[in-house]
């Protein structure tokens, strides 16, 4: 199944690929890597599938503990960038897939631990893709999912109108709750569940998904009104160092099939 936003997607994707590493603006944040791996804690047994993986920081964070690691993506472009980087580590037990969250091409009960991370977001039918993550895990496995919190109810749709103008592929930020849903209505017990703050800066944040220069100046004007308190955008700006910062807010949920 096909995304509707697909074309979207690719374009974006493919103008982040070739700074998706890049320490600057990347969203791999090597410490909250390492805090994902300590609370999966996975074993040399496990399997993992990495859904919607991108250049594959955490399928690559996570091979050299496990059996296997398969990181499937729908842009060819990003999945090249993760397996160069493979490559140059001797990351062997990694396989690269291009594929949809939406159809796993997998048999049921496949992985011991399925996982995506900040790509819900981006999903126009994400009911669908968490079904498929479900039906790929098998018995007792683990399902983690890390995306990015929505606003307050009131300001949700002013956050998603910013995010969507910077990157035309987003579709739509999901509170804690239902992000807990999903999880609930498949029936696996939470293991875990967590909120971090993450800092971004809005010039780097911009500058990863190469958003046009009238729309970063729309996107600065905005978040300008809202450090002056003449209009709120859901992002809650701040100053720091001279330049206009924000926090997301990562939300971290692991349950068990």
């Amino acid at each position: 199944m096909k995304p509707e936003n697909i074309e979207a997607i690719h374009r974006s994707f493919e103008i982040q690929a070739p700074n998706f590493e890049s320490k600057a603006v990347n969203f791999t944040k090597e410490e909250y890597l390492d805090y994902t791996l300590s609370c999966v804690a996975p074993t040399g047994r496990d399997t993992i599938l990495e859904v919607a993986a991108g250049t594959c920081a955490c399928g690559r964070s996570f091979a050299p503990l496990v059996q296997s690691v398969v990181c499937l993506d729908a842009t060819p472009a990003m999945l090249q960038i993760g397996k160069q980087e493979a490559e140059k580590n001797h990351l062997n037990n990694m396989v690269f897939v291009k594929g949809y969250a939406e159809e796993l091409p997998f048999l049921n009960d496949s992985f011991s631990i399925v996982f995506s991370r900040l790509a819900f977001h981006h999903f126009t039918n994400p009911d669908i893709a968490f079904s498929e993550m479900v039906r790929v895990l098998k018995p007792g496995g683990k399902l983690v999912m890390i995306d990015m919190e929505a606003a307050d109810k009131e300001l949700r749709e002013k956050e998603d109108e910013i995010e969507t103008l910077r990157d035309p592929s987003h579709v739509k930020n999901r509170s804690k709750n239902e992000m807990l849903e999903w999880y609930a209505c498949h029936g696996l017990q939470i293991k875990q569940c967590e909120t971090t703050q993450i800092q971004q800066r809005l010039n780097s944040w911009l500058a990863l998904t190469g958003t046009p220069e009238p729309i970063q100046n729309e996107i600065k004007k905005r978040m300008k009104a809202d450090l002056a308190g003449t209009e709120k955008t859901g992002f809650s700006p701040y100053m720091e160092n001279g330049q206009i910062c924000f926090n997301q807010r990562w939300v971290f949920v692991e349950g068990l099939k």
